[in-house]
């Protein structure tokens, strides 16, 4: 060991807020400043800053640190306070340097020609010299930085707080610590290794666990710093009673009953993030905060507090989008929440569009083709928590006109289901459907009418409804439209769509992206079912590049018909190139079969490349695609315009 021995690292404790680059120039820019210092003046002492250190990685932390430079726009009034200002500099770089890992850095300021050493040597003469300038010309200051050699991890030692015992190596785990010997021996990592450790001990059911700063002792002979952590867990607990408060006009019940802990339950940080995720799905609540109480009850549990604020009851929103081969569309919303003070929501949505597809009976070439309008109108209601349990009731009507390629179809819907919420992640519906409508297409028009039980389960452990990052979500719905239930014909059919998100970095910025859609049906010929009820793909949400309900079996007349089954897949690799910026390129792939169930006899293919600008409220998407087997008539490219991602 060197004569120095071993120092508390101060540094590593007290360096956050130097390690981090202060933009001040581009600050100043807002207002009118510039990197150019101001013009000498008799009432000032006007300079400039050179950073001069062998490593130009280094300058943006250097820059952060420094008042000098901070405040270049606002100068002195004499030279004695331009040299004080550069004394107080060095202490504070050397600071910045120390929690970057260079624990040998020595730091000195030179004012036309005159040095002030660390401690103040040499600062009357570098006054008198900034002094003389004064008015005349304007000061150059070099900050001349040397960092030495930096230095790594070497020994971590983690212990209980009050036995001094090693801990479970079970919760030390190097994916949680993520910081090992050899590692640069860096300020913010020991801190993100601190706070990772107490996540994981609360993580354990110790709501309390604190994790104490790192003592650092920095051995100068091997260039290393070794670490002692104490951690301090706490008691053991489960979660108590929880209380809402905030609630003015939505009942308290509907709001319990979205919060999936019971008294007793294992306290859990993951639980408490659930939470707030689960009363984001009450679109009468605003905003959420959880807050855990500091102490314990009487039975060792930890009581919470669901603090809620209720959003305006009415609200109206707007949306368009654009394909090149499917066409634009408009939308408008209208919305009432917490509309009789159970958190019921209202919703009226209508949408138009026009088909850029000519369809199967109309061939005109004029600039509006009335027969390629589609229309959709449809009033949702949902009633939350029936009589404060967890199953809901929604109703749903819809009138539609749809457009396509090979047919065109009007229809009415009418559903209802019950649905019950197992918790967060998991629900399941199940109802009853009726619809009412008219199929045409090239083999002639069909009216027909389908009523039966409908059911459905979703399960989601995503992390944003409109951007997720990590989790799987899986979407299935079956339903049974036999003749007995009054229905024109017997249809039985089932579709379900799984899609996965992995972050490959900690930060979100690499994801990987990936979907498989099925679906199958049966108990009618193909061409007695409605042309709506038949399986396409094709479009934006399906196989990107071609048109929207276009890759099917074709029939006689080499248009596509429908299949009775459906299979989907889509890869993206979502990829951050700046906080605002992204590039998604994917590969999609997918047709529908003659069969009840996909035998994949043919299928479709297309590339492209996606561009996102992340706003706070979803990205806004732009794709292009370009069909791989691209046949006679079919473009040889799409593009596709909207918000949020493409599943």
């Amino acid at each position: 060991m060197s004569r120095f021995g071993s120092v508390l690292l101060i540094g590593l404790l007290t360096g956050a807020t130097l390690s981090a680059p202060a933009r001040a120039d581009w600050f100043f820019g807002l207002f009118g400043g510039s990197d150019a210092p101001p013009a000498p003046r008799p009432d000032a002492v006007s300079y400039s800053v050179e950073f001069v250190t062998p490593d130009d990685s280094l300058k943006d932390v250097l820059q952060g640190a420094s008042n000098l430079y901070r405040l270049r726009q606002d100068p002195p009034e004499s030279g004695e306070g331009l040299a004080r200002r550069a004394s107080a500099d060095l202490p504070r770089l050397v600071d910045a340097l120390w929690a970057q890992g260079y624990y040998d850095a020595s730091a000195r300021a030179i004012i036309d020609g005159h040095a002030i050493e660390m401690g103040g040597a040499g600062l009357d003469a570098a006054a008198r010299a900034a002094e003389s300038a004064r008015g005349r010309s304007v000061v150059t200051i070099r900050l001349e930085i040397h960092p030495g050699a930096l230095y790594h991890i070497g020994a971590i030692k983690i212990v209980d707080a009050q036995t001094g015992a090693p801990i479970d190596p079970e919760i030390a785990k190097p994916r949680v610590l993520k910081l090992a010997s050899g590692d640069p021996a860096r300020a913010n990592a020991v801190r993100d290794m601190q706070a990772r450790l107490a996540d994981a001990i609360r993580a354990t059911s110790h709501p309390f666990a604190k994790v104490d700063l790192a003592q650092a002792a920095v051995l100068h002979d091997s260039q290393t710093v070794d670490l002692l952590v104490k951690v301090d867990s706490g008691p053991k607990a489960g979660f108590g009673e929880v209380t809402i408060t905030g609630a003015r006009d939505l009942d308290p019940r509907v709001v319990r009953s979205f919060i999936y802990v019971e008294p007793g339950d294992p306290y859990s940080p993951e639980k408490i993030a659930a939470m707030r995720r689960s009363l984001a799905q009450i679109e009468a609540i605003g905003s959420t905060r959880i807050l855990e109480s500091d102490h314990l009850d009487r039975d060792g549990n930890l009581p919470i507090t669901a603090q809620i604020d209720e959003r305006k009851k009415y609200a109206v929103s707007a949306a368009a989008q654009y394909s090149s081969i499917d066409g634009p569309s408009a939308r408008a919303d209208w919305t009432a929440r917490n509309l009789f003070g159970g958190g019921e929501r209202l919703r009226l949505s209508g949408l138009v569009g026009y088909s850029q597809e000519t369809t199967y009976n109309s061939n005109t070439r004029d600039w509006f083709d009335p027969n390629r309008m589609i229309g959709r109108f449809n009033a949702n209601f949902i009633k939350p928590a029936l009589w404060g349990t967890r199953n809901d009731y929604l109703a749903d009507v819809t009138l539609a006109r749809e457009v396509t390629t090979s047919y065109q179809a009007e229809y009415f819907n009418v559903s209802q289901y019950i649905r019950h919420r197992f918790d967060e992640t998991f629900s399941a519906q199940g109802g009853w459907e009726v619809e009412r409508g008219t199929s045409q297409d090239s083999f002639g028009k069909t009216n027909y009418f389908l009523s039966g039980v409908s059911v459905g389960l979703r399960y989601d452990t995503t992390d944003n409804p409109l951007d997720p990052h990590r989790g799987v979500r899986v979407l299935a719905t079956g339903g049974a439209y036999p003749r007995f239930f009054g229905s024109s014909i017997n249809l039985f059919q089932g579709k379900a769509q799984a899609s996965t998100y992995y972050s490959i970095d900690e930060d979100s910025r690499y994801i990987i992206a990936g979907r498989i859609g099925l679906g199958a049906g049966g108990g009618a010929d193909i061409l007695d079912i409605p042309d709506t009820r038949r399986f396409f793909a094709g479009g934006g949400g399906s196989v990107r590049g071609y048109a929207y309900r276009s890759l099917a079996p074709l029939g006689a007349n080499g248009q596509p018909i429908g299949g009775q089954s459906l299979f989907e897949a889509s890869m993206e690799a979502r990829i951050k190139v700046t906080d605002d910026i992204g590039i998604v390129p994917f590969v999609d792939a997918g047709d529908a079969y003659a069969t009840s169930f996909p035998d994949f006899t043919q299928m479709r293919y297309a590339v492209g490349l996606g561009l996102r600008y992340y706003t706070g409220f979803g990205p806004f998407r732009v794709d292009v695609a370009f069909p791989l087997q691209r046949q006679s008539g079919e473009p040889s490219m799409a593009f596709y315009v909207g918000i949020g991602q493409a599943y």
